[in-house]
C-alpha cells in the first residue's frame, strides 16, 4: 500500500476480542478507502479486571488502569485513543481528565449519532452496567427503556457468552425476541447494540429488529479523527 500516513491511533483491545478484531480489520479497510497507511498501537486490556472495577463501582481505579496503558501507547507514538467497548466508558469522566491522550469517546458519538437520526426512545444491549445505567446517563434527552430484571439477566449473561465465543442460536434468538418486546411492548424505536462485541453475530443482514450499530459508530468517528 502505499499513501500518505494517518495520525497514529493508541486502542485499548481485548475487551473482548472479537470486538478488537472488528476494529482492527474495520480501520485497515477505512484507511485503504481513503488510500492511507494506518497507524496503529494495541494495548490489551485485562477484561476480568475492568469488569470487577466496573462491578465495584471503582471508577477511579479503572480510569487509573486505563491511563497507564494510554500512557504506554503515547510513549510508542499514539496520537490519539479510544476504547473498544462500551463498560469502561463508565469510568470516561475520571479517565478525561488524567489520560496522557485525547480519548475519542464511544457514548458521545452515539448520543450524537440517536439524535441526528431522530430517535427519541431507544432501548439497549450490552453488559448490566450499560443497561441498568441507561448508558452511564450520559444520553441526555433520549428517552431509554429500563428493562426488567430478569430481562437485563438474560441480555447481560448472554452478552458475556458472546464475548467468551459460546453464544449459542438459541440465545440469539432470544436477543432478537427480547428486541421485539422492547419496541411493540415499550415503545423503543430502535435497539442501541451497545456492547461492541455483538457485532461478531448481528450484522445488517440478520439483526430482525432496527439496530443502531455503537462499534460502527465509533469506528467512523475514529476515522474522522485521524484522517484530520
Amino acid at each position: 500500500m502505499t499513501g500518505k500516513e494517518g495520525h497514529c491511533l493508541g486502542l485499548i483491545g481485548g475487551l473482548g476480542p472479537g470486538a478488537t478484531d472488528r476494529y482492527y480489520r474495520a480501520l485497515i479497510a477505512a484507511h485503504e478507502a481513503a488510500e492511507r497507511v494506518p497507524r496503529m498501537l494495541i494495548a490489551h486490556a485485562d477484561v476480568d479486571r475492568v469488569m470487577t472495577a466496573a462491578g465495584a463501582k471503582d471508577f477511579t481505579g479503572l480510569a487509573d488502569y486505563l491511563a497507564g496503558l494510554i500512557g504506554s501507547m503515547k510513549a510508542g507514538g499514539a496520537e490519539a485513543t479510544a476504547i473498544v467497548a462500551l463498560t469502561p466508558h463508565i469510568c470516561v469522566p475520571q479517565l478525561t481528565p488524567i489520560s496522557p491522550l485525547p480519548l475519542i469517546d464511544m457514548v458521545s458519538e452515539v448520543a450524537a449519532e440517536i439524535s441526528a437520526r431522530g430517535l427519541k426512545r431507544v432501548a439497549m444491549f450490552g453488559t448490566r452496567f450499560t443497561v441498568e445505567t441507561r448508558m452511564f446517563g450520559r444520553l441526555d434527552g433520549i428517552d431509554v427503556v429500563l428493562p426488567k430484571p430478569d430481562e437485563i439477566d438474560l441480555i447481560h449473561n448472554t452478552y458475556a457468552d458472546v464475548v467468551a465465543a459460546r453464544s449459542t442460536p438459541t440465545q440469539i434468538d432470544g436477543l432478537r425476541r427480547l428486541a421485539r418486546t422492547f419496541i411493540e411492548r415499550d415503545g423503543a424505536e430502535a435497539i442501541l447494540l451497545a456492547g461492541t462485541d455483538l457485532s461478531t453475530v448481528f450484522d445488517a443482514t440478520n439483526t430482525g429488529f432496527p439496530a443502531l450499530d455503537c462499534a460502527a459508530v465509533h469506528i467512523r468517528a475514529i476515522m474522522k479523527r485521524l484522517l484530520a
